[in-house]
């Protein structure tokens, strides 16, 4: 599978990307007090098998309040949906990871009922955790390393890394194409088509001296692998936890550009900082600038 920005490859992992932002921006609009955690999640399947999807990498996600930054997680099942209410003014989190046509997402949505200004922060404070991946990814630094870089930085920034609560500790794991079959089970929350191809990816490495997963350990101390990397920083403080989740390609070519790039910027987390951006900018010119207006930047779309 040729991978470049404009490779034809790549659109249906962009298409099935977009389709699963949808839906999150979609449910997040739903959202009310006294919606639960279990409700979110099933109101994002059914969204999503309305438009075709019936397989999945994972099952919906949603988590609300602490439970944002994992708080008190100790074991795999408490990943799943709950019966906690949503409140006014609490953060959530949904996470998705739909096939469809044979092509997988994995996404992260953080958002909250109403103001926030905790997690507004940690969304803003998210944007150089997904420049400095992109950059040490480009400087083909081992994925242990770069593991180890985005951990400081969050400490640094007065966080803790929430990403570590996942099984394996894991900031991303590849994804590829999945092929499609009419009986799509899933086990533990997980489709079995993709959890084969994880498996398979993981004996081959074992042999080849490379993981699937991107984790603190040592398994993940060698250089990115080409493919396609579903990458979520999760950063955490005070009960309240924030990530974006999206692909990120990494090819063998030796232009640094096309050597790794993130999938799609026209995603919701990237358009906020885009417009956070133009705002401070117009904020910055005074009143002549608020006058004449500013189109909001948009990144490129690969």
């Amino acid at each position: 599978m040729g991978l470049t920005g404009s490779s034809a490859a790549l659109r249906g992992f962009r298409s099935v990307q977009r389709l699963a932002y949808e839906c999150a921006e979609a449910v997040a609009a739903q959202l009310r007090p006294g919606v639960t955690e279990r409700e979110a999640a099933r109101m994002q399947r059914e969204w999503l098998r309305e438009r075709g999807v019936r397989d999945w990498f994972h099952l919906p996600f949603a988590w609300f309040g602490d439970r944002t930054a994992f708080a008190g997680f100790r074991v795999p099942l408490q990943f799943f949906p709950t019966n906690r209410e949503l409140a006014p003014g609490m953060p959530f989190i949904l996470d998705l990871a739909p096939v469809h046509g044979g092509h997988t997402a994995d996404v992260g949505y953080s958002g909250s009922l109403g103001p926030n200004a905790v997690h507004d922060r940690l969304m803003r404070d998210l944007r150089v955790h997904r420049e400095l991946i992109l950059r040490e990814v480009r400087e083909r630094r081992p994925l242990r390393e770069i593991y180890e870089d985005v951990e400081r930085l969050m400490v640094r920034q007065g966080y803790h890394n929430r990403h570590r609560a996942y099984p394996f500790g894991v900031i991303a794991h590849k994804v590829d194409r999945v092929r499609e079959r009419r009986f799509a089970p899933h086990v533990f929350g997980f489709g079995t088509q993709s959890l084969k191809g994880l498996a398979k990816d993981a004996l081959r490495g074992h042999r080849e001296g490379w993981s699937p997963l991107w984790s603190p350990y040592r398994f993940s101390a060698h250089p990115p692998r080409p493919g396609l990397w579903a990458v979520e920083p999760h950063l955490g403080f005070r009960g309240t936890g924030a990530k974006f989740e999206e692909l990120l390609v990494v090819t063998d070519s030796r232009d640094e550009e096309e050597s790794a790039f993130w999938l799609d910027d026209d995603l919701p987390h990237v358009r906020r900082w885009a417009e956070a951006e133009a705002d401070r900018e117009l904020a910055a010119d005074g009143p002549q600038g608020a006058v004449q207006g500013r189109e909001p930047e948009k990144g490129r779309v690969a």
